[in-house]
């Protein structure tokens, strides 16, 4: 529980990382081809990366965030990413009850039909 909680400069890669409130208030935090699982993680991140990585039993994911993330699996819920772009197969509910939430949340088309890596059907 709280892993990663204020982490400043830190890179993981192909790893399990599991807890709740995962990586709060870190800056600098790149997460590459990891499995992430547990609830509401990645929220008051700041320049925070994800690179090929699944999201599992993921909910009210990158609250207040600054993120950039391309996702491979399905997302329970995105709430109020503050900018950034966020690219997911599918999401079951997108959040957005504050202003200034203003991160892009894209769902990737199928790979067949993308014309470059980060092909979106739908921003919202």
């Amino acid at each position: 529980k709280d892993a990663f909680w204020h982490a400043k400069n830190v890179t993981v890669r192909n790893s399990l990382v599991k807890g709740e409130y995962l990586a709060w208030y870190s800056e600098n935090l790149t997460l590459e081809n990891c499995r992430i699982i547990g609830t509401q993680p990645l929220c008051y991140c700041k320049n925070l990366r994800l690179i090929d990585c699944e999201l599992l039993d993921a909910d009210l994911c990158f609250e207040r965030s600054e993120v950039n993330a391309g996702i491979t699996t399905p997302v329970v819920s995105i709430k109020n990413p503050l900018a950034g772009r966020i690219c997911v197969p599918a999401v079951g509910e997108i959040i957005r009850d504050i202003p200034g939430a203003n991160g892009e949340i894209c769902i990737k088309g199928e790979l067949a039909k993308e014309t470059e890596e980060n092909a979106c059907q739908k921003t919202y």
